[in-house]
């Protein structure tokens, strides 16, 4: 099954069952309401997305349908209720909804010898914590949240990296480039590795940016912030602390 961002603000998927060979016809996850982030950035509402021991599929992006007026993007969450149906979209509840953050580019990873309400998950994304800011003002962070009943309730969210300047990120003809997508696995019984840009200041005109990695993982983890769930709305869209990290080459 794979998951996409189509071009009419939409989540989609399609899927084969004999390796690739064809492909059926495509579904709808959910609709998109997007809030384009501050700064210049280059950044899509991109699904990642990840299956559990069972085939159950969880996809999150970036969405603020739970924001009255669309004014940052929340992690939402979507699970797959068969191969071709899906269950409506939930709120990762890292912070309140009333809250200035902005989410956005999330990675997923499930431990896959897990299943149900017990699946267990790592979820990496960036962040602004002041969604109201300019290319000079606006200050990038990366956060991971994770759960260890398929999403029904998660842990505390964790500041991983940052604040980086946007300055501090390449320039292209689409924004600041950041890197496009976040990995995060889970380990069988064990810790999240997530993998993911972090710049530095520029030394001179040398832009520092590398992938990092968390020495020893994160731990999955649990708590009491629950889920919530609502229905797509029509908004504005486009048709544990990060101790000791390793530099991945």
């Amino acid at each position: 099954m794979v998951p996409y961002e189509s071009l009419n603000s939409q989540i989609r998927s399609f899927r084969s069952v004999n390796g690739g060979t064809s492909w059926a016809s495509t579904v709808l996850i959910s609709s998109i309401s997007h809030h384009d982030v501050a700064g210049s950035l280059r950044e899509e509402p991109l699904p990642s997305a990840e299956a559990d021991a069972a085939g159950t599929v969880y996809v999150t992006w970036a969405d603020c349908r739970f924001r009255s007026g669309c004014p940052s993007n929340d992690i939402i969450l979507a699970k797959s209720t068969s191969e071709t149906t899906w269950a409506t979209p939930v709120r990762v509840p890292i912070d309140a909804t009333t809250s200035t953050v902005d989410h956005f580019i999330p990675g997923i990873g499930v431990d896959r010898s897990t299943s149900g309400a017990s699946t267990r998950i790592g979820l990496t994304y960036y962040f602004y914590p002041t969604a109201n800011c300019t290319a000079s003002t606006c200050q990038l962070d990366a956060g991971y949240i994770s759960s260890v009943n398929g999403g029904t309730s998660w842990s505390t969210a964790a500041q991983l990296a940052g604040p980086m300047s946007l300055s501090w990120l390449p320039n292209t003809s689409q924004g600041r480039m950041f890197g496009d997508y976040i990995s995060t696995s889970v380990a069988a019984g064990g810790n999240a590795y997530p993998l993911l840009p972090i710049a530095s200041a520029p030394t001179g005109s040398t832009f520092n940016q590398a992938m990092f990695a968390p020495t020893g993982g994160l731990a999955v983890t649990g708590g009491s912030n629950r889920a919530t769930a609502r229905a797509a709305t029509l908004a504005p869209s486009r048709a544990t602390a990060f101790t000791a990290p390793t530099t991945a080459h």
